[in-house]
């Protein structure tokens, strides 16, 4: 078995993995094993693996992206796969799960901006403490540039499910296809009856399987620049997650480019989480909280 015998289960408002530190670059996961572990009932249960590792001891990196680690000051990465084993750029949510780790195993400071490797670039995490209404070990992540494509350009449907609704795609170092229902376009059920369990399907297709969200606008307090939407979210290699970091980066981008509002509360089936948008960047704030410590037999 190439996983170490420790492991610890860690989640980010729902979002849930498996992690471990590799110091020494011996435990690179094989896809048999990841899926082993994030089987919810053959094994621990999570929407994705996380190894925390020197840059250096990620095989599928090119040149040109360690030397961007190396530039941007990131000492560790996230290497991060889903839970049918295969490679992600990104995980908005893993990245606050795996610098509360990091904290604990000693290798990021609890009080100063954490700088994390990702296959989408350097990440920065701002420790926020306990934070309101986002709960406890709350971290600011600095997520970076994002762009946006033509709005409404894509159908997105739900096999077995009546109705359809239009979606905007975004990169947010993985792609995404918002569509913001309970509108003009829309004919799906509201956002709390849709059926999340079968695959969205978006047309026409994106050369790459994309993560899907779903978004409703609650309240929008135009003097405070302040909006309230519900998001639900199918991600790709795990299906419908409690919560989805890029996805909420995402649907605060296209919610922006609806309303001009620039920060959103947004509520997912696990909490409820701040995005900041600007031209330049988008800002996600939320809590990550340790499970357990888990011995492999």
């Amino acid at each position: 078995m190439s996983l170490p015998k420790q492991v610890t289960k860690v989640h980010a408002t729902g979002n849930d993995f498996v992690v471990y530190l590799d110091r020494s670059g011996k435990f690179e996961p094989t896809p048999d094993e990841i899926r082993f572990l994030c089987d919810r009932h053959f094994g621990i249960g999570g929407d994705g693996l996380i190894r925390l590792t020197r840059p250096d001891f990620v095989s599928d990196l090119s040149d040109d992206q360690l030397a961007d680690m190396l530039a941007g000051g990131a000492k560790w990465f996230m290497d991060y796969r889903n839970a049918d084993g295969s490679l992600a750029e990104m995980c908005g949510n893993g990245t606050r799960a795996i610098t509360l780790f990091a904290q604990r195993m000693g290798v990021a400071d609890e009080t100063e901006p954490f700088r994390l490797g990702t296959r989408a670039g350097v990440k920065i995490l701002t420790p926020r403490g306990n934070m309101k209404p986002y709960g406890a070990d709350v971290f600011q992540v600095q997520m970076g540039a994002w762009t946006i494509g033509e709005a409404d350009a894509y159908e997105v449907t739900i096999p077995g499910t009546a109705g359809s609704a239009r979606g905007t795609f975004v990169d947010m170092g993985n792609p995404h296809v918002v569509a913001v229902i309970e509108d003009a376009f829309s004919t799906l059920p509201v956002v709390e009856d849709l059926d999340l369990v079968t695959k969205p399907v978006v047309s026409p297709v994106i050369e790459s399987d994309q993560n899907v969200e779903f978004a409703r606008i609650d309240d929008i307090d135009e003097r405070a620049g302040l909006g309230e939407a519900t998001m639900r979210v199918n991600e790709r290699g795990c299906g419908e997650t409690l919560s989805c970091g890029t996805g909420l980066c995402a649907t605060g981008i296209v919610l922006r480019s609806k309303t001009g509002i620039d920060h959103w509360d947004i509520t997912v089936r696990g909490g409820t989480l701040r995005v900041d948008v600007t031209d330049n960047d988008v800002r996600l704030t939320g809590s990550a909280s340790i499970v357990a410590d888990i011995t492999l037999l």
